[in-house]
């Protein structure tokens, strides 16, 4: 790594050099926190909401039986506790909390490559490829299982093909590959538009995995997800310098001997597969890429060094408030959790709009 690289990080890290559109507001000197205390408190808040989410749904565990249950000491409680806090209930918080560390911390690449905070890691047409890869599972009759493998296998092919697209002169250009994106998902939401339609009344079964759904966790595909989630956050953080550099400017980036064209596309490239390996397990949940990084830039500041783990643990805390409210406010019938981060997410990104529209102003 580049010791000027370095030090123009922990340079940022000391100044505040402002790096998106707006000014930030004053308010958020005055709540500033160190990021080994931001992760620590995340990460006891974590632990503490899991256990509370473990006792509660549509079959009520007491706190004392749920840790009993779980430490296996006591033989007196019904037989179906363990199945419904192991089988059902603990697959599903840890689900939660990895896919939703996987959005914010795409999300946080994502924002420093566009220098926008309005930037979300479906914006290169993850979603719309993930939704038509549902789609076309569902129409060749496939059982519900395919998917997710369809969306997967589609959203990443998409991505790929996309980025293909944009390269000019072996170099892929950030504005043909946000450009070719909107395309993409233009012509994708056509498709799955036409196929619902087409669908007829059965196309609620896809309507329920586009607004998110973590309703079919198990042990297996935390294992699953636990891979990609590990490697995309060991590289982000291994590039963390560069990124601190690439916010300050591609031209000063580059001063410093960065391959700015080359890092944007890998950044992007690793984003877009986290992202469609969370999609292909939970469906399409939005605004968690969106609202985090943006929220925790407030708390901790710019520095990547100190933001990635940070807005990981935050997003993973965030879905996991949002999937208990999703499962037990109206249980027991289950609200979208897709619906539940939009009805959070929206105002944010609203109000993000009306601030930059001003500072362009």
């Amino acid at each position: 790594m580049s010791e000027e690289i370095r030090a123009v990080s922990e340079a940022r890290g000391r100044r505040n050099i402002r790096v998106f559109s707006w000014p930030r507001r004053q308010f958020s000197e005055a709540i500033r926190v160190d990021s080994k205390s931001g992760i620590l408190m995340l990460a006891l808040a974590i632990a503490f909401i899991a256990l509370v989410s473990t006792g509660i749904g549509s079959v009520s565990i007491s706190m004392n039986d749920v840790v009993k249950t779980m430490v296996r000491r006591s033989s007196d409680l019904p037989a179906y506790y363990s199945t419904i806090i192991w089988s059902v209930r603990l697959p599903r918080i840890a689900m939660a909390i990895l896919i939703g560390m996987m959005l914010s911390s795409s999300g946080t690449v994502v924002q420093a490559v566009f220098h926008n905070p309005l930037a979300d890691p479906y914006i290169i047409g993850i979603s719309a490829s993930a939704v038509a890869g549902a789609v076309t599972a569902f129409l060749l009759g496939l059982p519900t299982i395919f998917y997710g493998i369809f969306a997967f296998v589609v959203s990443v092919s998409t991505t790929f093909l996309i980025f293909r697209l944009a390269m000019n002169g072996g170099q892929t250009r950030i504005t043909s590959l946000l450009i070719i994106g909107v395309a993409v998902s233009a012509f994708l939401g056509a498709f799955t538009s036409f196929a619902m339609y087409a669908i007829g009344e059965d196309s609620y079964r896809i309507i329920v995995w586009t607004m998110g759904y973590l309703g079919g966790a198990s042990w297996l595909k935390i294992a699953l997800l636990t891979v990609p989630l590990l490697a995309s956050l060991i590289y982000f953080f291994y590039h963390r310098h560069e990124l601190d550099a690439l916010m300050t400017g591609d031209e000063e980036a580059h001063s410093l001997g960065i391959d700015v064209g080359r890092l944007k596309k890998r950044l992007l490239l690793v984003s877009c597969l986290v992202v469609s390996f969370s999609v292909a397990f939970s469906g399409m949940i939005g605004f968690v890429g969106l609202i985090i990084p943006h929220t925790m830039r407030l708390v901790v500041g710019y520095s990547n060094t100190k933001l990635l783990g940070v807005t990981s643990l935050a997003g993973g805390l965030f879905l996991l408030l949002a999937d208990t409210a999703a499962r037990t406010v109206l249980a027991p019938v289950e609200i979208p959790i897709g619906a539940v981060t939009a009805f959070f997410g929206a105002p944010v990104f609203i109000y993000l709009a009306i601030k930059q529209n001003r500072a362009v102003m």
